[in-house]
């Protein structure tokens, strides 16, 4: 059966793409069964006996332990696309994931913890070979691949040194040795679909992959005119020491890459747990309720997961208008391509809380996090906003007559209607746009219990905190995607700090042609693209350098 919205076809470039795309396709998995407002045949595709997501993932030799590249066949259902994550003895339990305890979960402490997640979600405790600061993307997947979803690059390597992908200039000399194989997987996809709405781009834009991003958002603009191409590049949050030399040149990968990318595609978000993609990382990210470890990419990336699990409801949902260039159009007017994400993870929500009841305490700020790398107040543009985890009977507020309203969130007769009264009460000159699912956010059996312990095992929170840990299994979620003068300051600050550079000192951009010139070209590009999110004149920054 096609998509009542069309397809989507979705490429994951580097390894912390390939992170953020583990979690968000066990998410899909999870909620395959429990979710009806949502079009699941948009991202996945029926075989003869088998249901895979319609996904090209591209990552190096050496990034991947417990998957078969060949992934799974059509024609035998019962193949499995995994093998253990590890060459020691395994002890296989079996048990209804709804019902795991806590020990049979990654820890709680996650970077302390000595466990190896086991590709079905299972643990195989107290071993020392494996420690969950070193996983790798596959083994937490719980999805079956396709045969033309996963093309390893042997020439390069994950593990970085001589065959690492550190430069910009390296990224476009692979991708030219890649280009016929990915063609052909992308020709694969696309062809068998009745209507081809466009494509997610998830790419890592600090190192090589920022140019393979860049490469695949141009093909894509030239060979599908008029399909949507929606990118976001993901960032981690780098180690506490990090190595000066690689701080330089994940700043000069993402000046090449921001402009064109932003150029290529319809839109353009930066998802990443740090404040800033200069040298120096920021401030990371802290939620009321998440004791995450922002350094684990299993976590971070969890995080990212489910903000893009949200932020994309729009043109997947069964009874939306959306389609995904509508969606980017709406979003990108004013030459205002790049874009910024908020997530709030988990929500607050009591038990039985309405929804008006659940957003008036917020009427002041919204209770959202940045999830890109932007800071600070921030006037908004235009914002899709997307709540869910607000069951039916709780939609609107059920006052008994006479009763004056406490807000006029509870006067609203839709869900619909409160949310949009919300956002048109805290941003009276914004473009909104909102949506809101009954169903939460389904957690699978992989992702990482880093909630406090305020967080009930359906997702709620509490006033007080629980005597025992609980193994959450939903969560509610408030996510936005927004047009915001942070914007400004985040691509000025890149570029004041990138004008201060000389590619020539710099081995692998002075030696792979990446001229001193082109580099300059590529800051003014950016530059440019800051001057559509300033607010006033006086706003603008001098670039004196």
């Amino acid at each position: 059966m096609a998509a009542r919205r069309g397809e989507v076809v979705t490429l994951q470039l580097g390894h912390y793409a390939n992170c953020v795309g583990a979690h968000w396709w066990s998410l899909q998995e999870a909620e395959l069964s429990q979710e009806p407002e949502l079009c699941s045949d948009v991202l996945f595709r029926r075989g003869a006996e088998t249901y895979t997501p319609r996904l090209i993932s591209l990552d190096l030799k050496g990034s991947i332990r417990s998957l078969r590249e060949e992934g799974c066949s059509d024609d035998n259902s019962s193949t499995r696309h995994c093998v253990p994550a590890w060459s020691g003895n395994v002890s296989v339990h079996r048990e209804d994931p709804d019902h795991l305890q806590g020990e049979d979960r990654i820890p709680r402490d996650g970077h302390k913890g000595q466990c190896q997640a086991l590709p079905s979600g299972g643990i195989t405790e107290k071993s020392s070979t494996a420690p969950i600061s070193s996983w790798v993307w596959s083994d937490i997947l719980q999805t079956r691949l396709h045969p033309k979803s996963l093309c390893i690059v042997n020439s390069h390597s994950h593990e970085g040194g001589m065959d690492g992908l550190e430069s910009f200039s390296q990224g476009e000399a692979m991708f030219k040795t890649q280009l016929e194989e990915v063609e052909d997987r992308l020709h694969f996809f696309t062809e068998e679909c009745d209507y081809l709405q466009g494509f997610q781009l998830l790419c890592d834009i600090q190192g090589g992959f920022s140019a393979v991003g860049v490469r695949m958002a141009e093909l894509l603009h030239d060979e599908y005119p008029g399909r949507g191409i929606l990118s976001f590049g993901t960032c981690p949050a780098p180690p506490e020491e990090m190595d000066p030399c690689k701080a330089v040149y994940q700043l000069l990968n993402c000046i090449l890459a921001l402009g064109p990318l932003s150029s290529y595609s319809s839109l353009f978000c930066p998802l990443s747990v740090m404040s800033s993609l200069g040298r120096r990382s920021g401030s990371l990210t802290a939620f009321p309720h998440l004791l995450y470890n922002a350094s684990l990419h299993y976590h971070s990336s969890a995080v990212l997961a489910v903000a893009l699990n949200t932020l994309t409801v729009p043109y997947r949902m069964a009874s939306s208008d959306f389609s995904m260039l509508h969606f980017a159009e709406m979003m990108t007017f004013s030459g205002r391509k790049i874009l910024s994400a908020s997530c709030s993870v988990p929500f607050p929500l009591r038990s039985s809380m309405c929804l008006p009841d659940a957003l008036l305490p917020h009427l002041g700020a919204a209770p959202w996090c940045s999830v890109s790398p932007c800071t600070g107040d921030a006037a908004i543009f235009s914002q899709s906003v997307v709540f869910r985890g607000i069951p039916e009977p709780w939609h609107t507020s059920d006052l008994h007559a006479r009763t004056r309203p406490p807000s006029t969130l509870h006067t609203c007769e839709t869900e619909a209607d409160v949310l949009q009264r919300y956002l048109s009460t805290l941003y009276p000159y914004t473009v909104n746009t909102s949506h809101v699912l009954g169903a939460p956010c389904t957690l699978g059996p992989s992702f990482p219990q880093f909630f406090s312990s305020y967080v009930t095992k359906d997702g709620f929170t509490t006033v007080k905190p629980q005597t025992e840990a609980a193994v959450v299994g939903q969560i509610p979620v408030l996510g936005a995607l927004q047009t915001s003068s942070a914007l400004h300051q985040m691509l000025c600050s890149l570029c004041d700090e990138a004008s201060k550079m000389d590619v020539r000192q710099w081995l692998n951009f002075s030696t792979a042609a990446v001229e001193q010139d082109d580099f300059r070209e590529a800051v003014d590009e950016v530059r440019s693209l800051a001057h559509h999110y300033c607010t006033r004149e006086g706003n603008e920054t001098d670039d004196s350098d």
